[in-house]
Parts: C-alpha cells; sequence; structure tokens
C-alpha cells in the first residue's frame, strides 16, 4: 500500500510537469478561440482549432472530425499502459461556444483549454512510463452548444457517451468549488395569435395579443407566490406588437423554468402552463405552447469524484470557498447535467484571477486575460490528478460508479414518483 501511495504521488508530480510543458500550445489555444467568439451550433473556427490540435499539432490521436454534431468532435488516444486488465476510458469534455454580444464572458474558450490540457498531460505521463500500471483510454469530446440549446444533450441521445468510465470538466468562476448546484430546466416559448384592427378607429374588431402577453407575465408574477423559495421562472416578451395605432395581432415571450431537481420539473411546468393558456382564454387569442427540445437535467453528484478532486486542488493549494451561500444556493444549468446521468463524472468551479461575474463584459476580459492562465492549468491538472486516483485505485472507481447507480436510481424513482423532496435513502 506504501508503495502504491508513492507511486501515484510520483505520477502526480509527473502529470503537473507534463500538462506545464505543454503550456505554451494551450495558452495559444485558448487565446484563439477567446479572440474569435461564435454561437451555439456555429463554433467553426473554435471546433476547427481544436481539431488541428489534436490532429496535426499532436501525435496518436485517432480524430473524428464531426462526432455526432458538425461543431462536436472526439479524440482519442490509447488503449495503451498495462498490457492486462480491462480498459478503463476517461474523458475529458471541452466547450467553446460564446455569448451573443459580450463573447466569451462564461469562459468557455478556459473550459477548452482544461479539457485539452487534462488529456495531453495524462496521455504525455502514460507514455513517458513504462509499465504504466493501468489499462487507459483518453476520450476528448468536443460539445457545442451549452449555452443554448444543450449540444450535450443531442450527444447523450446519440450515444457519445457510451464507453466512458468517468467524465471530467471544469467550469470557470470566483471561486474555487467542487461542486456548485446547477439547477434543471426548461426552455418555453408563448405565441399569441390576435387579430389585428386600428387601435383609435374601431379597438372593437381587434383581439389584442399584446393583452394576452401582458396577463400572461403578471399571471406567471402572481404565480412566483405559491413557488417553493428555490423555484425560478423568469422570462421576457420578445415581441410586443408594430405601432401604437394597430391591435397587436401576434406577441411572443420566452421564460425559462428552473428547479434544483428534474424530478420538479413536471409541476413547475403544469403550472406555468395554467398561466400562458389562461391568459389566452381571458383574451380570446389563440395560443402556441412550444417547450424546447432539450431539458437540461440538474447534476447528479459523486461525492467521491468531488472528495478526491479538492484533495488534489488543495495540493495544488487551491483556496476552495467556505461560504454556505455559495455552496448551497442554485444558480445557473448546465446540459453536463444530462450528461452526469449517463457517466459518472465531476463539473467543478475554478477561480481564474478575477471576481468579475460571469456573463458581464468584465468576465469577457478576464477570460481573456494572460493572468488566467495559471488558474485553468492548475484547474487542469487536478482533474488530471483525479483521473489517476480512478485509475490506479479499483477500489475508488468501483465506489464511484457504485455512488453513480445508487444516486441515478434514487433520481429515476423520484422522477417516476412525480416527487422532488423525497429523502429516503436507496435500499
Amino acid at each position: 500500500m506504501t508503495q502504491q501511495i508513492a507511486l501515484l504521488a510520483e505520477l502526480k508530480q509527473k502529470v503537473d510537469r507534463c500538462i506545464d510543458e505543454a503550456k505554451e500550445k494551450l495558452h495559444s489555444l485558448s487565446k484563439d478561440i477567446w479572440s474569435f467568439p461564435e454561437l451555439a451550433y456555429e463554433e467553426r473556427k473554435s471546433h476547427d482549432r481544436l481539431v488541428s490540435l489534436f490532429s496535426q499539432e499532436e501525435e496518436g490521436w485517432d480524430v473524428d472530425s464531426h462526432f455526432k454534431l458538425q461543431t462536436a468532435f472526439r479524440a482519442t488516444w490509447g488503449p495503451a499502459g498495462c498490457k492486462e486488465g480491462d480498459v478503463i476510458n476517461i474523458g475529458f469534455l471541452c466547450e467553446y461556444d460564446a455569448l451573443p454580444g459580450i463573447g466569451h464572458a462564461c469562459g468557455h474558450n478556459l473550459i477548452a483549454e482544461v479539457g485539452a490540457a487534462s488529456a495531453l498531460g495524462l496521455k504525455a505521463l502514460v507514455e513517458s512510463t513504462p509499465d504504466f500500471p493501468a489499462r487507459v483510454q483518453v476520450t476528448v469530446l468536443g460539445t457545442p452548444a451549452e449555452e443554448d440549446g444543450g449540444g450535450k444533450i443531442d450527444m447523450v441521445r446519440e450515444g457519445a457517451f457510451d464507453g466512458l468510465d468517468v467524465v471530467f470538466m471544469a467550469h470557470p468562476s470566483q471561486e474555487d468549488a467542487p461542486y456548485l448546484p446547477c439547477v434543471a430546466e426548461h426552455d418555453v416559448t408563448i405565441k399569441y395569435h390576435g387579430k389585428a384592427s386600428h387601435a383609435s378607429a374601431y379597438p372593437w374588431e381587434g383581439i389584442n395579443a399584446l393583452d394576452a402577453a401582458v396577463l400572461c407575465y403578471n399571471n406567471l408574477s402572481v404565480l412566483r407566490q405559491q413557488l417553493k423559495p428555490d423555484w425560478r421562472i423568469h422570462g421576457v416578451i420578445k415581441h410586443g406588437g408594430e405601432k401604437p395605432n394597430i391591435i397587436p395581432a401576434y406577441t411572443e415571450l420566452e421564460y425559462y423554468l428552473r428547479t434544483p431537481s428534474r424530478c420538479e420539473l413536471p409541476v413547475i411546468k403544469a403550472k406555468a402552463e395554467m398561466c400562458f393558456r389562461s391568459a389566452a382564454m381571458a383574451t380570446g387569442c389563440q395560443v402556441e405552447v412550444e417547450f424546447a427540445k432539450n431539458i437540461f437535467d440538474n447534476i447528479l453528484r459523486n461525492a467521491t469524484l468531488e472528495e478526491l478532486y479538492e484533495k488534489n486542488g488543495k495540493a495544488l493549494r487551491m483556496e476552495f470557498t467556505t461560504d454556505e451561500e455559495v455552496l448551497t444556493n442554485g444558480s445557473g444549468s448546465t446540459d453536463f447535467g444530462n450528461v452526469s446521468y449517463v457517466v459518472p463524472g465531476i463539473h467543478p468551479y475554478f477561480y481564474i484571477g478575477s471576481k468579475a461575474l460571469n456573463h458581464t463584459e468584465e468576465y469577457t476580459v478576464a477570460a481573456g486575460d494572460d493572468a488566467a492562465q495559471f488558474y485553468t492549468l492548475r484547474a487542469a491538472k487536478a482533474l488530471a490528478m483525479t483521473a489517476l486516483d480512478v485509475l490506479l485505485c479499483p477500489e475508488l472507481l468501483q465506489r464511484v460508479k457504485e455512488e453513480f447507480a445508487e444516486g441515478k436510481l434514487k433520481e429515476d424513482r423520484m422522477l417516476k414518483d412525480g416527487r422532488g423532496d423525497d429523502n429516503s435513502e436507496v435500499n
């Protein structure tokens, strides 16, 4: 056991150095993605830049340039290492879509860099270690459209994550944390169809679709009093009419519905839909309610992986937040949640040297600043070290998989029963 601990410590030091040796090309990758922000499903230059890294700049990778989606990719290396035993397939994810108007204000250029750095570091380590004590395959998945649409959900549906044993990614933030609550979410568009008429001369001939939109908005505002404290409904009126002297014949709203668990989404959706349809009934309008194809699941936590990541991060002098408000309050949503229900994984957050808030112009600047590089590579090292933990310690990998199976069983049972507050234990 002592010998195994010493070997693991030695390999972690080596993977640290392997990542540092690639820092110039990794910085260049991140800067290129940051400098040309592209929206969901349109990330062609960013996609091509990543594909080029694995197919041209690096050797030994088998690259599928358009894997399942046009701007997705898969790069695999191995199996390598030990000649015997089952192959352990370690996955690293890259995101690279930007936000409209403000570019990489969520730091997805850094997410791409972390995924690439972890994968390149682990590969270099295994290649340079004679008789590496595990049989490993490294898989990198380029996953587009996290900010809008949910590319990972499309890829889950297409079986893109089949065969992976564990999957890793890390997201930039204002603090280091092995986990922050990411909630379930579903987009919905509501369209009201009325009848145009002159708003002054003969308004009684019209059917006012703007009245329906305003009633819908107010219905939802009133509904909030009856919602659980950690449920969220928020939206905008995207189209309110053409001119003040025309009774609006068409209006459109877009809302996001969020709950801490995917089990609760059907409940809030049913409540919201009554608000949508009652507004149409009150005004005489016709209504279309269009829920988005993809539902974002909450992240299925894996405490074993979280603890390993935090331990490795502390060894790299990360200072993990202890702020209970940050650690317990749900914020945004991510399509990684859906991935976490098909393969065990973690989605930790990392500080990038700035207290700017995500989705702001200030964060765009911080994500492209050279100062973010140290913190980004540190997160990549912590992920690679966590991968080494599960590669070299079969009992840890088994625990990760058992925890995943138990958590998924509990969530599936709650979803089937239509309950979001089940605190019972899985037998």
